[in-house]
């Protein structure tokens, strides 16, 4: 277990060059990942009308990480990460120039629709996992907790971006071209890893490839996690947020609004979509800026997402508009600061020979569970309220909080 206190310094990783570039193709591939996401969406429902089709688009972005993940981890254990985030830019280009293509033509069908959501996920599989074992190669230890943040602050920043890039474009250009456009978006984060002088290859005394097994590699990575206390608790935190919330909340937001009486699309209800990114970007700026009470520390992240929990838990049962601003607000700003950290432990814990399997391991809890959080949310909104789904999935997801905070060994980690 890393036990090493590292001085924190305001936007420490920004002093790397590497890292610049790095942060700057990740924002603007995530932006690029959300334009996709307000054209075709708004493109297919005009022509189909399918609420299935909207189901399985959520299903689709989350099952590949599920599936694939620790393959894929497995993969940049062994192979260099550049290449491997390549393909997965490679194909988001090829998806993007997928939708355009039948956009042009007239030709889209329903089963094209659902090929390139796979595709788009398989997609996200190959940069976000191997771009996490990339971005420790770039920054190194010493400033991986600062690269970690500042990488989460830019995933919400595109977050809330994209839609408002895709709707200009949208507007601007139409569909058809605009699909192209966002082909070209992926193209710096391609060229600059051509050469960029990190990944395994440049890793001093790097140890002997691993072969890839399939099955075998999630099995024998879950042992070997069960070994590390700090590595198991973060990886079970990571996936109890994700299969009992996740991101299943936000899909639900046209049912909290209009009960708030803020359900036309307008300033209120947009204020009420963007406050939870808001507050993350909020939570990413100072916790970054050095203003941040908590170190990086196993427990921190622990109490940090119980007050994610408690913050969502009280936005479904306000029913005051201002109020759930507020908590959605403070929903978002532990979200960032509770999944920063939780990565950073995982990041700093991992043996160096299985990095990859470990952060795919992360990444199919953290991400690939998210396709269940639908179920205890939605589903049973559905047969109660969202409100009281809500509550009873964040009251879930706290006690297992509480649970893993009265088991953690103290001193844990900190950074």
């Amino acid at each position: 277990m890393t036990t090493a206190t590292v001085p924190h310094r305001p936007f420490d990783a920004l002093r790397l060059p590497g890292f610049r570039i790095f942060l700057l193709t990740f924002l603007l591939t995530m932006t690029a990942d959300n334009v996709e996401h307000v054209i075709t969406y708004w493109v297919a429902f005009q022509k189909f009308h399918s609420q299935a089709l909207g189901g399985f688009a959520v299903v689709s972005h989350w099952v590949p990480y599920l599936v694939f993940s620790v393959p894929v981890g497995a993969l940049n254990d062994r192979f260099d990460s550049r290449r491997l985030i390549q393909i997965g830019a490679g194909l988001f280009m090829m998806v993007s120039l997928g939708w355009g293509y039948f956009f042009v033509t007239g030709t889209l069908q329903i089963w094209h629709a659902m090929l390139l959501l796979v595709l788009h996920g398989c997609a996200g599989v190959f940069w976000l996992t191997s771009s996490q074992v990339l971005l420790y190669d770039v920054v190194g230890p010493s400033h991986i907790a600062s690269a970690v943040r500042l990488n989460a602050t830019a995933r919400y920043l595109g977050m809330l971006a994209g839609p408002g890039v895709g709707s200009l474009i949208l507007r601007t250009l139409g569909p058809n071209h605009g699909m192209f456009l966002n082909a070209t978006f992926f193209l710096p984060l391609m060229l600059w890893l051509i050469s960029a002088p990190y990944g395994r290859k440049f890793r001093a005394g790097d140890g002997p490839r691993r072969a890839v097994r399939g099955i075998a590699d999630l099995v024998e990575t879950v042992r070997d996690v069960r070994g590390i206390p700090v590595l198991a608790a973060m990886i079970v935190l990571a996936g109890g947020a994700s299969f009992f919330i996740g991101n299943s909340y936000q899909a639900q937001m046209p049912t909290f609004a209009t009960d708030l009486g803020h359900g036309d699309p307008g300033a209120a209800y947009t204020a009420l979509l963007g406050a939870d990114a808001a507050g993350a970007l909020m939570g990413g700026l100072l916790l970054e800026s050095g203003r941040g009470v908590l170190g990086t520390r196993t427990t921190s992240a622990l109490k940090l997402a119980t007050l994610w929990a408690a913050a969502l838990g009280a936005f479904a049962l306000v029913r005051s508009y201002p109020l759930a601003l507020v908590c959605l607000f403070m929903a978002g700003f532990f979200e960032l600061s509770f999944s920063s950290m939780t990565q950073t432990i995982v990041q700093l814990n991992a043996p160096a020979g299985i990095r990859g399997r470990v952060l795919g391991l992360f990444n199919m809890a953290s991400g690939g569970l998210r396709a269940f959080s639908g179920i205890t949310v939605g589903l049973l909104g559905s047969l109660a309220t969202v409100h009281l789904s809500l509550a009873l999935a964040a009251a879930a997801f706290m006690a297992i909080t509480l649970f893993l905070l009265a088991r953690m060994p103290k001193p844990s980690v900190s950074v």
